[in-house]
């Protein structure tokens, strides 16, 4: 069981119970300190918002993360807006080519040189797949990365950017220009070393990048219906509700408490991870919320530690 993630949640069952201890802040402060503490020489950030009593915890929280598949999420956002004010439908078909595969379910069943598949089919691999050529069709179909920018300030949003597709993640990681194709005659050796400049590169990069603070802050308006209509929520958290894999946050989740959450994770390179994050909304049945954003950046530990 993922230690980390099952420890924070621990803390948020326990300490952010309505029974709750006056103490029980102070620890749970205490506690975030002493993980990123622990989590060094990489950086970790969490955002903790309780929205029965408007008590937050945070640390590290205005640094701002990459984010990999956690931008997913406001892509979705973006896209069902334009779904519920008439502009798309989610019976509009997408064409993909072989040209535009990215890792995931589609590359899988992909057939022949082109397939088609509707937006709706799209919204549910992206999100609940983290298929990373739904979400850069979804992208592309929209008319880039400038429109999910242009809707999150729209709504208040201003520390989470959306400036690539997954694409660009993986020129980046790859350490190739657009359009460039690895040396035909590259050793193991120099390719390595051509990875390790694109883990660089990727961690100097400031494009798709998320403070926790402004994830939580899009969670917060997502659940409380002031980022979609009420329709569009719904159907977005139904996407989140049904992300299971990995199994982060959701690591010893009790029955009675749903969570609706996103990871996002890069390439490990030489044992070092660039991004491993989740962010979700926990419920409970009384309609106790909280709301979690975890960001782990440039870590060395292991798996399991992450």
């Amino acid at each position: 069981m993922n230690y980390l993630m099952n420890s924070l949640l621990a803390l948020a069952l326990i300490g952010l119970a309505p029974t709750t201890a006056a103490a029980a802040p102070a620890t749970l402060q205490a506690k975030l300190e002493a993980l990123a503490q622990r989590a060094q020489p990489g950086s970790f950030g969490m955002t903790v918002l309780d929205l029965q009593s408007g008590a937050s915890w945070h640390i590290n929280a205005g640094q701002a993360y990459p984010m990999m598949s956690v931008f997913k999420v406001p892509v979705a956002a973006a896209v069902l807006d334009r779904i519920a004010h008439g502009q798309n439908s989610f019976e509009q078909t997408v064409r993909v080519t072989r040209a535009d595969l990215g890792s995931g379910v589609i590359r899988q069943q992909f057939r022949g040189e082109h397939m088609d598949f509707t937006v709706r089919q799209l919204l549910a691999f992206a999100v609940s797949k983290s298929d990373n050529t739904a979400v850069d069709s979804l992208i592309r179909f929209i008319g880039g990365p400038g429109v999910v920018e242009s809707y999150l300030r729209a709504h208040g949003i201003d520390g989470l950017h959306v400036d690539r597709n997954e694409a660009g993640n993986t020129r980046l990681f790859e350490a190739l220009a657009p359009g460039e194709q690895a040396p035909a005659n590259e050793t193991d050796a120099q390719q390595d070393q051509r990875y390790q400049r694109g883990y660089q590169r990727f961690l100097a990069d400031p494009g798709n990048r998320s403070t926790p603070d402004a994830a939580a802050l899009l969670l917060r308006k997502l659940w409380q219906r002031e980022l979609l209509s009420p329709a569009s929520t719904t159907y977005l958290l139904d996407l989140m509700y049904a992300q299971t894999v990995p199994n982060r946050m959701r690591a010893g989740l009790p029955p009675a408490v749903r969570l609706a959450d996103k990871c996002g994770t890069s390439p490990t390179i030489d044992g070092r991870t660039a991004a491993y994050n989740d962010i979700g909304i926990f419920s409970w049945p009384d309609g106790h919320t909280v709301i979690v954003a975890a960001f782990l950046s440039a870590s060395n530990a292991s798996e399991e530690q992450r």
